[in-house]
C-alpha cells in the first residue's frame, strides 16, 4: 500500500536545523503510521541524510531551488506535502507547512538574497497552495498579517518532543570536556541571527558571574543569516560559546543546566523550549510570539528588552530547588501538547481531506493584563466623552489600566472623575499639547499607549488585538486601526449608530494589515518604550492629522514599524461640535505641510499634493458647501496661509490666533 501523495525530500540534502529537524520526524511519524507507504523525492545530485527504514525516489537534472522548481513537479504530478518553508512555484495540489514570517517581521536575519527570494515566493506559493500549514497560533497570525491567507484557513501542526528523549548524554563528547562542573549554568541554544537576541545573555553575564552562574551557548550561524558585525565588547569570562553540537551533547548540557535561557524576539514556534521541558531542564523564555503559547504555565517569562527580569529569574531558580523542580513538573506535562504522532495524522488529513482535526491546539497563553494605558484629548464635549469612555471601558475584552482624560478644564471630562479607572489631567490647550500631557503622565510597566479621539467608538477587541500584535511582532513599534465609518465625512454619526455599526460590522470589513502605514490619531498605538522620551509638535496646534503623520515620522527615523490593522476597528462619530473655526483649519492645511517639509517629517511630493487636495476641494466646493463643512471659511485660511508664506512666515501656531466669524471647521 502506498499513500496517495508524496514528500517533497530537499530537505534530506540539508544541513539540520529547526526546520530540517521537523520534516524529518514527521516524516518519520508518517511512516510510523504507515509502513512502506510513504513516497518521498528528493534530488539525484549531492548527499542525503537518509532516514532509516524509508526509501527515497532520487531523480532530476538540478539541486536546490531548481530541482525543486523545475524537476520535482514533473516526478510528483499528483499531491505533494512540502514540510519546509517552499514548494514548487507552479503546483496548487500541495500542502505547504510555512513555520514562520520571519523574513517579513525580522528581514534584518537575513542574507539580502535570501530575504528577497522568500519575500517573493511565500506570497506566491500561498496563494496557489491547497492548504498552508505551520507550528503555532502566533505563527498563523503572523503569516496572516504578511500572505494573502486568513488565520483560520491555516492548519496549526506543532513540533513534537520524543526525539529528545532518544538523545543519549553518555555519548556526549565536547561538553563534558568544556564545561566545569565546579558552578552552575544557564544554556542558550541558537545561531547568531538578530532575532535569536542571544546579545541579551552576554549583556548580563556579568551580573550573572556575580552570582556564581556561567553562560553556556551552543549553536551555529547559517548561509541564510545575515552576518553579524565583528566589533562589540568582549565576552565576559563566564561565557563559553561551543558550537554547533550532537544531539547528545544538548542531552548533556539540558539535563544539568539551571535552566535554558531563550530570548528570542521572534519564532516561529520554539523548538528547543520543548526539547528542554521533555528533558527536565527548566525554562526561562521570551514572553513574545509563540513562546508564550509554547511554554504555557511551565515557563518564567520575559521580555527581551527587560535585562533585569531575566537577571532575576535566573537568580530566583538559582536561590530555589523548589521553584526548579515545580517548573520542571510543569514542563513534563506541557509537552505532552506536543506530538510528533499528532502532527503526522494532522497532515494524513489534511492531504486526504483538506481538513486536519486531530491536534487540539495548545492552551491559549494568558492574554497580558494591565500593560494598556488609554489617553484621550477632549475640549468643549462632556456628553461625547462620557459616552465613549464609559462604552470603552464597559465593552474592551482587554481591560486598560488607566484612562487619561486630557484637557484645559476639568469640566470637559463631564462625569468621568468619578470612575476608579479614569484619572483627568488638566493642560495647556491643543491636540498636540494635550496628548503630550497624557504621555507625561503614564505610568512605569505600560506596555502600549493607545490615542482615542473622543468621538470614536472602540470595537470591543481593540486593545486586545493591539497587545496580541505587539506580543507577536517585536518591531513593531505602531498600530492604527481601521474605521468602520468616518462621520467627519458627512454630517457625523450618533453615538447609537456608530455603537450598531461596530456591533454588526463583519470581520472580513477592511483590510487585514498594511505596511507601512502612517498612525491615525482617532484610533492609534504606540509601544510605550518607543515614545516614552518623545512629545507632539505642540507648534502644529490645530489640524490632528499632520501632527500624527509628523510623530509618525519622527518615530520612524528610530526605526521599527508602523502598520495599519483591520483586527483594530471603530467608528468616527464626527462630532461638529467644538470643532475648530474654518479659517484657523484652513490656514493649518496650507503652512502646516511647509512647515514639515523643513522638518523633514514629509517629502515635496507629499506636501505638494497635500496643499492642491485641500485648496482645491475648498474651491470648488465653496460655491456650494456643506452644511456641516465651512468651505468658505476655510478657503480664506487657505489664502492667508499662501500670503504669510510669500512673507517667508512659516509659524503654524498662528492659525491660533485668527479670529473667525463661524465655528465650524
Amino acid at each position: 500500500m502506498t499513500a496517495d501523495f508524496a514528500i517533497n525530500g530537499r530537505f534530506l540534502s540539508q544541513g539540520m536545523t529547526g526546520v530540517q529537524r521537523y520534516a524529518s520526524n514527521v516524516v518519520e511519524a508518517l511512516h510510523t503510521a504507515q509502513p512502506g507507504s510513504i513516497a518521498i523525492h528528493a534530488p539525484r545530485q549531492g548527499a542525503l541524510r537518509l532516514p532509516e527504514g524509508l526509501t527515497v525516489q532520487r531523480g532530476g537534472r538540478f539541486t536546490g531551488q531548481l530541482w525543486e522548481q523545475l524537476d520535482l513537479p514533473r516526478l510528483q504530478p499528483g499531491p505533494l506535502l512540502n514540510l519546509c518553508n517552499t514548494a514548487p512555484l507552479r503546483k496548487e495540489n500541495q500542502v505547504v507547512c510555512i513555520h514562520d514570517a520571519n523574513v517579513f517581521v525580522a528581514p534584518e536575519s537575513y542574507g539580502a538574497a535570501f530575504r528577497r527570494a522568500y519575500q517573493l515566493m511565500q506570497p506566491m506559493i500561498a496563494r496557489r497552495a491547497m492548504r498552508v500549514a505551520t507550528v503555532s497560533e502566533a505563527s498563523a497570525r503572523q503569516l496572516a498579517r504578511h500572505l494573502p491567507l486568513r488565520a483560520a484557513e491555516i492548519a496549526v501542526l506543532p513540533n513534537g518532543h520524543e526525539h529528545a528523549l532518544a538523545w543519549d548524554p553518555d555519548r556526549a563528547e565536547i561538553a563534558p570536556a568544556q564545561i566545569a562542573p565546579a558552578r552552575p549554568f544557564i544554556l542558550a541554544i541558537g545561531s547568531r541571527a538578530r532575532h535569536k537576541n542571544l546579545d541579551l545573555l552576554t549583556k548580563i553575564a556579568p551580573e550573572l558571574d556575580a552570582l556564581g552562574i556561567d553562560v553556556v551557548i551552543a549553536g551555529g550561524g547559517g548561509a541564510i543569516f545575515a552576518e553579524e558585525s565583528s566589533g562589540g565588547p568582549r565576552l565576559a569570562s563566564n561565557v563559553r560559546m561551543l558550537g554547533r553540537l550532537s544531539d547528545d551533547d544538548l542531552a548533556w548540557l539540558m539535563d544539568r543546566a539551571l535552566c535554558l535561557a531563550f530570548p528570542s524576539w521572534t519564532e516561529g514556534f520554539g523548538l528547543p523550549l520543548v526539547e528542554a521541558m521533555a528533558r527536565g531542564c527548566a525554562v526561562v523564555s521570551s514572553d513574545r510570539a509563540s513562546m508564550p503559547e509554547v511554554c504555557g504555565a511551565a515557563g518564567l517569562l520575559a521580555a527581551p528588552d527587560d535585562p533585569s527580569a531575566w537577571v532575576d529569574h535566573i537568580a530566583a531558580l538559582a536561590g530555589s530547588t523548589q521553584l526548579r523542580a515545580d517548573l520542571v513538573g510543569r514542563g513534563f506535562e506541557q509537552v505532552k501538547r506536543f506530538s510528533w504522532g499528532r502532527s503526522a495524522a494532522g497532515y494524513l488529513e489534511l492531504m486526504q481531506a483538506g481538513v486536519a482535526q486531530t491536534v487540539p491546539a495548545p492552551a491559549p497563553a494568558a492574554q497580558p493584563a494591565g500593560n494598556m494605558a488609554v489617553v484621550v484629548a477632549t475640549r468643549g464635549r462632556p456628553a461625547v466623552v462620557s459616552a465613549t469612555v464609559r462604552h470603552l471601558l464597559a465593552t474592551q475584552t482587554l481591560k486598560p489600566r488607566v484612562v487619561f482624560i486630557s484637557c484645559t478644564d476639568p469640566q470637559d471630562a463631564g462625569d468621568l472623575a468619578a470612575l476608579d479607572e479614569v484619572v483627568v489631567l488638566v493642560g495647556p490647550p491643543g491636540s498636540s499639547a494635550q496628548r503630550n500631557t497624557g504621555i507625561a503622565a503614564v505610568p512605569k510597566g505600560i506596555d502600549a499607549v493607545a490615542f482615542f479621539d473622543d468621538d470614536f467608538v472602540a470595537d470591543p477587541g481593540w486593545l486586545a488585538a493591539a497587545a496580541q500584535v505587539f506580543r507577536d511582532e517585536s518591531s513593531v513599534t505602531t498600530l492604527t486601526g481601521h474605521v468602520l465609518a468616518d462621520g467627519i465625512k458627512g454630517a457625523g454619526i450618533s453615538f447609537e449608530r456608530a455603537c450598531e455599526i461596530v456591533a454588526t460590522a463583519s470581520r472580513e470589513d477592511g483590510p487585514a494589515w498594511i505596511e507601512p502605514f502612517s498612525p491615525y490619531g482617532c484610533n492609534m498605538v504606540f509601544r510605550a518604550s518607543a515614545i516614552r522620551d518623545m512629545a507632539f509638535d505642540e507648534r502644529l496646534v490645530l489640524y490632528g492629522w499632520l501632527e500624527d503623520r509628523d510623530f509618525g515620522a519622527t518615530l520612524a527615523r528610530r526605526g521599527g514599524r508602523m502598520a495599519k490593522s483591520g483586527a483594530l476597528r471603530g467608528v468616527h462619530m464626527g462630532v461638529k461640535s467644538g470643532r475648530v473655526a474654518g479659517e484657523r483649519l484652513g490656514y493649518s492645511q496650507v503652512v502646516n505641510p511647509v512647515y514639515m517639509l523643513r522638518k523633514r517629517t514629509m517629502t515635496a511630493r507629499q506636501v505638494a499634493g497635500q496643499i492642491f487636495r485641500n485648496m482645491a476641494s475648498n474651491l470648488v466646493l465653496a460655491f456650494r458647501p456643506e452644511p456641516f463643512i465651512d468651505r468658505r471659511g476655510r478657503l480664506r485660511g487657505n489664502c492667508m496661509a499662501v500670503a504669510d508664506l510669500l512673507r517667508g512666515r512659516i509659524e503654524p501656531e498662528r492659525a491660533a490666533q485668527i479670529a473667525s466669524a463661524r465655528k465650524t471647521a
